[in-house]
């Protein structure tokens, strides 16, 4: 089965969540705040999507995070930061069991799932 990845109060979720009832796919919600998120898989993705793409740098927790933190950035870094502040991962993060695909598009899910 399908696991999305993310928070339940981000709206881009709402939209991807609504988005695969309304077509049909089952999927479980795993919420980073209320399930955790282990830092096997978390570096499993980097392996796979890279760093810099996990991280949303327009997001609010992102922002909020010291400079010096932000600016001396890299791959062991961003894992630390992610592994603590979960909601700075891109969301959604979709598992579809064979590709991972970070964020919502109708069109890139369309594509995707049928």
């Amino acid at each position: 089965m399908m696991v999305i990845y993310g928070i339940a109060s981000c709206d881009t979720m709402k939209k991807a969540r609504r988005w695969l009832g309304d077509h049909g796919v089952a999927y479980r919600f795993h919420d980073y705040r209320r399930d955790g998120l282990d830092e096997a898989r978390l570096r499993a993705w980097v392996a796979e999507l890279g760093w810099e793409a996990l991280i949303n740098r327009r997001g609010t927790t992102w922002r909020t995070l010291p400079p010096a933190v932000r600016d001396g950035i890299d791959q062991e870094a961003a894992i630390r930061v992610m592994l603590e502040h979960p909601a700075v991962i891109r969301r959604p993060l979709l598992d579809t069991g064979t590709a991972r695909l970070l964020g919502f598009s109708e069109s890139t899910y369309a594509e995707l799932l049928g």
